[in-house]
C-alpha cells in the first residue's frame, strides 16, 4: 500500500521504518529536514511538503505534536489526498479536537494514538488505542500491526483518545508513587534493591516499577540507568496530564490525583527536567527532600 506518514519525529520515524519492513511504500513528510533525509536513508521516500506526501497516498498516517497541529495538517490532507480511503491520526491530543476532525473527514477516519514509547515504537511493539467505526478499524488494523504487537478498538471516534488521557494519567500517578516510595526508602536507609525486590513481587508492583524503575540499578532496561536519557519525556507526561485535567473538566469528573500530578510533573518541567525520561520524577524529589 501506498502510505503517506506526516510527522517524522522521536515516534514517527520508526513507525515509518517498520511500514517499509512490512513492505509499504512510505512517502514521508516533516518540518525538520533532517528528519525525512533519515526517512530517506531507511529506504523510503521524503516528500518536500505535506501536500506532496498526500499525493496519490492511499492510506495517509499523522504523528504530530498537539491538536491545534492535527486540526491544521487535516484542513490540507481533507483537500489534496484525494485517493485516500483512510485517515489515521496516532498524535496524542484532546478528545473534542479529535471528534472534530473525524466529523469533518471525507473517508473513514481513526484516533489511534500509541503506547509503548520510542523503545516501542522501534521494535514494532507498540498499543493502539483506536477509536472509530468498526469499518475503518478494520481497515485499518492490518497496517497499524506492522507498527504494534496490542491493538485495541477501544470505541467510536474519539475513545481512542479518552483510553491514552486515561492510561497515562494512571501512569503518571503511579510513576510519582513509586518515586516517592524510594525517597523515603532513601531516607529510611532501606536498600533499594531490597525495596524492589520486596515491592515487584507484592502489592506494590505496577510498570512504572517493574518495568521504568525511577532508580538505577534494579531494571537495566530502565531510562534511569541511562541518566533518564530516551524513553518518555517528562513534558510530553505533562502534556498528557494535562489533556487528563482538561477533558475532566469538560465532562465533570474528579480526578484530584490526576490534577495533583499534573502540578508535580509542571515543577519537574520548570526545573529543567522535561527532555529527560519522565522517571525523572524521583530525580526532582530526590533534590527537594536534600533541600
Amino acid at each position: 500500500m501506498r502510505i503517506a506518514f506526516i510527522g517524522l519525529g522521536n515516534m514517527g520515524l520508526p513507525m515509518a521504518a517498520n511500514l517499509l519492513k512490512a513492505g509499504h511504500d512510505v512517502v514521508g513528510f516533516d518540518l525538520v529536514p533532517a528528519a525525512v533525509a533519515a526517512h530517506a536513508a531507511n529506504g523510503g521516500v521524503g516528500a518536500a511538503s505535506l501536500v506532496e506526501a498526500v499525493g496519490g497516498a492511499e492510506m495517509v498516517i499523522t504523528m504530530l505534536p498537539a491538536g491545534r497541529h492535527v486540526e491544521a495538517a487535516y484542513a490540507e490532507i481533507f483537500a489534496h489526498a484525494k485517493a485516500a480511503r483512510l485517515f489515521i491520526d496516532s498524535s496524542t491530543i484532546d478528545v473534542g479536537t479529535a471528534k472534530k476532525v473525524a466529523a469533518a473527514s471525507p473517508v473513514p477516519f481513526l484516533d489511534a494514538p500509541v503506547s509503548g514509547g520510542t523503545r516501542g515504537a522501534e521494535a514494532g511493539t507498540l498499543t493502539f488505542m483506536v477509536g472509530g467505526t468498526e469499518a475503518a478499524f478494520a481497515a485499518g488494523e492490518p497496517v497499524l500491526k506492522a507498527m504494534g504487537r496490542n491493538i485495541v478498538h477501544a470505541g467510536a471516534s474519539g475513545a481512542g483518545q479518552s483510553a491514552k488521557i486515561c492510561n497515562n494519567m494512571v501512569l503518571g500517578i503511579s510513576m510519582l508513587g513509586v518515586s516517592e516510595a524510594f525517597v523515603l526508602a532513601d531516607k529510611l536507609g532501606l536498600d533499594r534493591q531490597k525495596l524492589f525486590d520486596i515491592a515487584s513481587t507484592s502489592s506494590g508492583s505496577c510498570w512504572a516499577l517493574t518495568s521504568n524503575c525511577p532508580v538505577p540499578g534494579p531494571v537495566p532496561a530502565s531510562a534511569s540507568n541511562r541518566d533518564y536519557a530516551g524513553g518518555f519525556a517528562a513534558a510530553l507526561m505533562l502534556k498528557d496530564l494535562l489533556l487528563s485535567q482538561q477533558s475532566a473538566g469538560d465532562v465533570g469528573a474528579p480526578t484530584p490525583m490526576g490534577a495533583r500530578a499534573a502540578e508535580l510533573y509542571q515543577k519537574v518541567v520548570d526545573a529543567g527536567e522535561g527532555g529527560f525520561d519522565f522517571s525523572v520524577a524521583f530525580r526532582w524529589m530526590a533534590a527537594q527532600e536534600r533541600g
